[in-house]
């Protein structure tokens, strides 16, 4: 019952994911945090957010959650680190194309009752954790890159 909510958030990620990632692009390319995306090519940028939207329920459905979130994020750091993007603005990147879910859906007015809410809560608690391990591979991941080339 509680499904209907979440699945109704997942689909509308995964439909929209472009113009989500385009307003997530909107606020990182202004965004003092993250000045070392300012000088990405816009569809160098984009193409992080989009996956990462397109793949968003792939890794909400993951029976292990960590082991969903594991491919994804090792290649997000790795990819993040080739262009030079120091680890903190990588991570604040992530923690906007989460924000980005939440403002998006809410300007779509998506949940209009208490189950849809409750739905909803189930997701962002579930992206939530998805994030918080995906930080963790992130870190991971640029620790044993910068640990190579030592």
């Amino acid at each position: 019952m509680f499904q209907v909510g979440a699945n109704r958030l997942l689909d509308l990620v995964e439909r929209h994911a472009e113009e989500i990632a385009r307003e997530w692009w909107g606020n990182v390319r202004q965004n003092p945090r993250t000045r070392s995306y300012h000088l990405l090519l816009e569809k160098q940028a984009l193409d992080q957010a989009v996956l990462f939207y397109k793949n968003l329920r792939q890794m909400y459905d993951s029976k292990n959650p960590y082991e969903g979130v594991v491919p994804h994020f090792s290649q997000y750091a790795k990819d993040r680190y080739a262009e030079g993007i120091p680890l903190h603005e990588a991570i604040y990147a992530m923690i906007l194309m989460r924000k980005h879910i939440w403002l998006f859906a809410e300007y779509q007015a998506l949940f209009t009752s208490v189950l849809d809410m409750y739905g909803a809560i189930q997701v962002i608690n579930r992206t939530v954790l998805i994030t918080d391990y995906a930080t963790y591979i992130t870190a991971q991941e640029y620790q044993d890159l910068t640990e190579s080339l030592s």
